[in-house]
């Protein structure tokens, strides 16, 4: 007995020493491994588009034509960036007045696995049009988006086989729809870029024409968050003096540095130093998030049913279920990838009864309504709720 407790005895006084040292043990190797988890992308290499060049002037105005334009604004870009993030890699399609295929811009971005592609083009409208605009890939809603479209696409006439290579590009809805649901993680931050863009134009006193999506060929094989902005009009006097002269030039690309910085803060996950709103405007059909269930916190819903709805509204705030931005329409919240996103109306298993609702949102003026579906209070793809729906 008196054996027993001295071996007790050891065995309490080896508990005290061994317990403490084992739970440091796991604390450390937990918060290790808890550090490795969390750690924010990088952005490495940034891709820059200068449009146009060569035998393709672009459109131009009084003096100033569009290839000019938009390389000036590119290498100062490229410049500006190089000088705050020397370590970052800076290409560009082109640095000199020289003529490059559609497809040869994104295969640059592509073998250079860049984190983001910039395209900078100037506009072309009647005289009295002004403004920037900034496009991600995706369906074009109004006829003036088309045109952007169909303008920006026509060099490839230019090119040696006269545009035969891109004749199995897909730009249907449904494909431009298909392209969105695989690439919904570019295609946001995507937008993300474009809505920073926009916002530090507008700050230097250039009118807003919003962020929008259309059909761009330079954009639709590129892998990574691509944008093409369209800097202002060169057919409108006003705007050409002042994207048409260096020191117009200048503040474009300073600002495009503001919003770069704002974007690789938040792809970084670093804290903003500003608040937006990440919706686009005039789209037909918004980039749809999937395989991403496990980012969502899921909305508080009594159905286990699989049930379609329509998201009408996506803010980095959280917004009052009756905010005005939501015009009297009886909302629902949940949140995404550090978004709050706000839906309207429940259609269990019917997907074209929400189809039928988008169109009365987007009628009631929320222009980026789309249709998402969930199921036992998860976000999940439409294809994934159409198959569950069947059952």
């Amino acid at each position: 007995m008196e054996r027993i407790t001295k071996l007790s005895k050891k065995a309490r006084i080896l508990g005290n020493i061994l317990v403490p040292f084992i739970m440091c043990c796991n604390f450390v190797s937990t918060s290790l491994f808890a550090q490795k988890v969390v750690e924010s992308p990088k952005l490495k290499t940034v891709v820059i588009d200068a449009g146009h060049g060569g035998k393709d002037p672009g459109c131009h105005g009084g003096f100033a034509h569009e290839k000019d334009v938009c390389l000036s604004m590119a290498l100062t870009l490229g410049k500006l960036i190089k000088e705050k993030y020397p370590t970052i890699t800076v290409k560009y399609t082109r640095e000199t007045d020289v003529f490059v295929e559609l497809i040869e811009r994104a295969n640059i971005a592509n073998k250079a696995n860049a984190d983001l592609f910039i395209c900078i083009h100037a506009n072309a409208g009647s005289s009295a049009a002004y403004g920037t605009e900034t496009y991600v890939l995706g369906l074009h809603r109004t006829e003036s988006q088309q045109k952007v479209m169909e303008r920006e696409n026509s060099i490839i006439s230019l090119e040696e086989d006269k545009g035969a290579k891109y004749k199995t590009f897909d730009l249907t809805p449904d494909a431009m729809i298909a392209i969105q649901l695989q690439q919904n993680v570019n295609l946001n931050n995507a937008i993300k870029f474009a809505g920073f863009l926009q916002s530090e134009f507008k700050s230097i006193g250039r009118y807003d024409r919003g962020v929008k999506q259309a059909g761009f060929l330079v954009l639709y094989k590129t892998a990574m968050p691509s944008v093409l902005i369209e800097t202002g009009f060169l057919t409108n006097p006003n705007e050409e003096s002042f994207i048409g002269n260096s020191s117009g030039q200048e503040k474009m690309a300073n600002a495009m540095l503001k919003a770069f910085v704002k974007y690789k803060n938040a792809y970084e996950g670093k804290t903003l130093t500003q608040d937006h709103v990440v919706i686009p405007e005039k789209t037909d059909t918004p980039p749809i998030k999937i395989n991403a269930i496990d980012s969502i916190s899921a909305p508080q819903i009594s159905s286990s049913e699989v049930f379609f709805t329509v998201q009408i509204v996506s803010s980095a705030e959280k917004l009052s279920l009756d905010s005005p931005k939501f015009k009297g329409v009886t909302v629902k919240e949940y949140t995404q990838d550090n978004l709050y996103k706000y839906y309207s109306g429940m259609y269990i298993k019917d997907l074209e009864g929400a189809k039928k609702y988008k169109t009365e949102m987007q009628d009631k003026g929320f222009s980026s309504a789309f249709v998402i579906a969930f199921s036992n209070g998860e976000r999940i793809s439409i294809e994934k709720a159409v198959k569950l729906a069947e059952k």
